[in-house]
């Protein structure tokens, strides 16, 4: 049996890039004591929505990454994390940087959150291409929250080969926002038949932060979803550490059952 053992950080990001990268050492520590592979935090874990994020975006391969990418050399495990860099015209790039031993990786974020009063495209210019990277034996793809909507992202990345893809968010709060969010994981892991590693933000409010304004800042419920659609292990909304493993023969198990990708016509 082929497995992957992947731990989900929970964190909630404040303001300060330094120190949220001091949470990324905390979790990772923590996560390769108990034997994680991967360790994936989430969508802007390097300074959370609704602050300005130009001044603080970085190139893919600048100080805040090579750090990160420390961290990760140190305990043997791959990262996955929210970072901003510099993009066109003025406007930044929402990226998740994939670091650790046999991985140097970047996602610029593809559909951009113009949603529910927010508008992510006024300051954050899209991505282009589907990434995915190797992690022991494991094939996995990388997409960030408001991607998950999008069904052929996730169906082109299985195409490719992916087995396991992660979604690394920060949320929105709102009525039936957290249902939204099971849901759509739990189908997007049918779409592609393939693990969903879903990593988000915490909720603020369960840490008893107040935050004004419409910036999607987290509600937790980060998953594992099996390539069946199944919830393996959630957290709740409060920061906290999971860890799961990932059996990858289920993947090819499952496509031979529920094989939608080979009988999909369009």
């Amino acid at each position: 049996m082929s497995t992957l053992r992947v731990a989900f950080a929970q964190i909630l990001s404040g303001s300060d890039p330094q120190e949220n990268l001091e949470l990324v050492a905390t979790y990772a520590a923590e996560a390769a004591t108990q034997g994680a592979q991967l360790v994936i935090f989430p969508e802007a874990t390097m300074r959370r929505f609704g602050l300005p994020l130009a001044e603080v975006a970085e190139p893919v391969d600048g100080g805040w990454a090579q750090q990160l990418g420390k961290i990760a050399e140190h305990h043997q495990l791959v990262i996955i994390a929210g970072m901003f860099t510099p993009g066109e015209d003025g406007r930044i790039k929402n990226t998740l940087r994939a670091v650790g031993p046999d991985v140097d990786a970047y996602y610029d974020k593809i559909h951009l959150f113009d949603a529910f009063g927010f508008r992510e495209s006024d300051t954050v210019a899209p991505g282009v291409e589907p990434v995915m990277i190797t992690v022991g034996e494991a094939k996995v793809g990388l997409t960030t929250c408001y991607d998950v909507r999008f069904p052929g992202l996730y169906i082109s990345l299985a195409e490719r080969g992916a087995e396991v893809i992660c979604v690394a968010a920060s949320w929105g709060a709102g009525a039936g926002k957290i249902e939204q969010w099971q849901l759509l994981t739990r189908a997007r892991a049918l779409d592609s038949t393939a693990y969903v590693l879903a990593a988000g933000q915490a909720d603020p409010a369960a840490a008893g932060v107040v935050l004004d304004g419409t910036a999607p800042t987290g509600v937790g419920y980060s998953a594992a979803i099996s390539p069946r659609g199944e919830v393996i292990q959630s957290l709740a909304a409060e920061v906290g550490l999971l860890l799961t493993d990932l059996d990858l023969d289920e993947v090819a198990k499952t496509r031979a059952t529920i094989p939608v990708l080979a009988n999909r016509r369009f």
